[in-house]
């Protein structure tokens, strides 16, 4: 099926792990523009320089398009080949049924997933102790950049950890995960969970 965003937890694993938090990501032309209009932004200026930290709390809480594209060109010089690191991510965890395209999951007839191998991909992210923080915080406040010159507050749109919309969905065990929807996808979601000891990831 089509992931839509929860392709991002695999665009936030490989960030954390090859990049150092404060590290500056400078965002490029196509990077600002290369999503389609209407999808999900905090709408980055070109030349805007955000730290690696930001960049994470922004693609897991806001699920920034643009930020995702920032940050494959960051590590992998391109997008192009930061998807390359992603599909061999993805066959290193020995999975069948994926493919991705893109670092943000918007709809491509190229990028597909299945619900086990999200909780694998979701699972290994989960070891990673920065994007384990960034992905059960409620909100953060982005300082000022040389762009934007006042702070933002991202808020996360997972409804059990932030209940922004539905605060009776809040689900003190819950641990994190990442929302998504598209036209062509429909909703999907990947929550982490734990309780006395025993850490579950569903996939919808």
């Amino acid at each position: 099926h089509y992931p839509a965003s929860i392709t991002k937890i695999l665009t936030a694993m490989l960030t954390a792990e090859n990049c150092s938090m404060n590290e500056v990501v400078t965002f490029s032309e196509s990077a600002v523009y290369g999503i389609e209009s209407g999808s999900s932004t905090i709408y980055s200026a070109v030349g805007e320089k955000l730290t690696v930290e930001q960049c994470l709390y922004a693609i897991m809480l806001e699920s920034a398009n643009e930020v995702c594209l920032g940050v494959g060109e960051h590590i992998a010089g391109t997008s192009k080949n930061f998807v390359k690191m992603m599909n061999q991510r993805v066959k290193e965890l020995g999975l069948t049924d994926t493919h991705f395209n893109n670092p943000n999951g918007l709809p491509d007839p190229k990028h597909y997933t299945s619900a086990h191998d999200m909780a694998v991909i979701a699972r290994t992210a989960m070891q990673n102790d920065d994007f384990r923080k960034i992905c059960n915080t409620r909100s953060y406040t982005c300082p000022k950049t040389n762009k934007h010159k006042m702070t933002r507050t991202w808020l996360n749109h997972h409804e059990m950890i932030s209940g922004r919309h539905h605060p009776e969905y809040i689900y003190k065990y819950c641990t994190g995960g990442k929302t998504g929807f598209t036209q062509v996808a429909g909703n999907t979601l990947v929550t982490f969970a734990e309780k006395d000891g025993m850490e579950l990831v569903c996939v919808i």
